[in-house]
């Protein structure tokens, strides 16, 4: 099988493909050093926002690798770049002041961090999903391996991130509790954006489309079920909808960092059908009470431990946590092996491959 092949089986739950198929994410430090390694420029495709660029970078690096999968997405417009400010930070497309933190950028600028009213949100100036040259590198990528590997459409950020990095997260889920009207107008806003950058990437080819969102902590969801189910889930519902009335076979993918369990099974019922990143140590994600409860409803991809098991585990361990994932969610397909977010510059490119050999080796069925 190529790649395409394998990840397609599996994903679409068609049985046991010849292996189970691998894809991982690498932040800019590791790109840079595994580049240098193996003698293979990076190219970068710069985002909206920051951590979407680590996603739909590299895929050259990545492929060479092993990965069985391409990832693109929406970069910058043609001819625009990031304003630059005069402290070392950035200006995204959406008005965020940005900084390089230790691992990720952090926000210090929401721009509506004074919104109260819907009138302010509707007369914000939002970015063109449409803009002239932002999916240019998308093109070129499916494009070139639509045959041979697994394409995936990435517009994370789809609604809920996005709205509360634009105001702030304190403020934006004390709003939405209160009931402040801005608060859904603005999902509403980031939802037609996401909307427009998911049906492009589909109308170029892409296999699956990677949404996302998270609404999880390491104990619990950020928001109560409740909460989701009566702002969110709706929305979902129209973007799940929309999406496959412009595609009838290209897979809906979610990600959703945290303990979200309780909402599973509600994003199957309007169209989920790959779970990432099936986060590792966190209440209700047990690999055998996910495989027994969703397994026939549901693909999983991620769930390999880069907070703890990467960064510090040994070589056995990390080859013991990959063959007992394999083992239990790969069981008679249904599994992508991945790390459960973008490996940072805490884990050595040595860790790194062992997870990578690990999957060749356990993954054979």
């Amino acid at each position: 099988m190529n790649s395409k092949e394998r990840v397609s089986k599996t994903l679409r739950l068609q049985g046991a493909p010849d292996r189970v198929p691998l894809q991982f994410d690498l932040s800019r430090t590791l790109l840079e050093a595994f580049s240098k390694k193996y003698d293979i420029p990076v190219h970068y495709t710069t985002s909206y926002f920051e951590d979407v660029t680590y996603r739909i970078s590299g895929n050259e690096l990545r492929l060479a690798m092993g990965s069985d999968c391409v990832v693109v997405g929406g970069g910058l417009p043609g001819g625009y770049s990031h304003k630059k400010t005069d402290d070392g930070c950035i200006i995204n497309e959406f008005g965020m002041k940005m900084r390089q933190g230790p691992l990720y950028m952090d926000i210090i600028g929401p721009p509506l961090a004074n919104a109260s009213t819907v009138d302010e949100v509707k007369n914000f100036p939002m970015p063109d999903p449409f803009a002239e040259g932002r999916f240019d590198d998308a093109k070129k990528y499916i494009e070139k391996y639509k045959d041979e590997y697994f394409i995936i459409g990435d517009m994370e950020l789809t609604m809920f991130e996005m709205s509360w990095h634009m105001v702030g997260m304190q403020k934006y889920l004390s709003d939405l509790a209160l009931g402040e009207a801005y608060c859904e107008a603005l999902l509403d806003r980031v939802k037609e954006f996401s909307i427009g950058v998911g049906k492009k990437l589909l109308e170029l080819g892409v296999d699956g489309l990677w949404l996302g969102d998270d609404f999880g902590a390491q104990n619990g969801m950020m928001i109560s079920p409740k909460m989701w189910r009566k702002t969110f889930k709706p929305r979902y519902a129209e973007i799940f909808s929309e999406f496959r009335a412009a595609s009838s076979t290209a897979l809906m993918m979610y990600h959703c960092d945290g303990a979200v369990s309780p909402i599973l099974d509600d994003l199957i019922e309007i169209g989920l059908q790959v779970f990432n990143p099936v986060q590792p140590n966190v209440p209700g994600h047990d690999p055998q009470d996910l495989k027994s409860k969703f397994g026939d409803r549901l693909a999983f991809w991620g769930a390999i431990d880069q907070q703890y098991l990467l960064p510090r585990g040994s070589k056995e361990e990390i080859e013991k946590d990959v063959a007992e994932k394999i083992r239990v969610l790969g069981e008679n397909g249904g599994y992508m092996c991945a790390p459960a977010h973008i490996v940072q510059a805490d884990t050595s490119l040595e860790s790194l491959e062992t997870f990578i050999a690990a999957v060749k080796k356990f993954g054979v069925y």
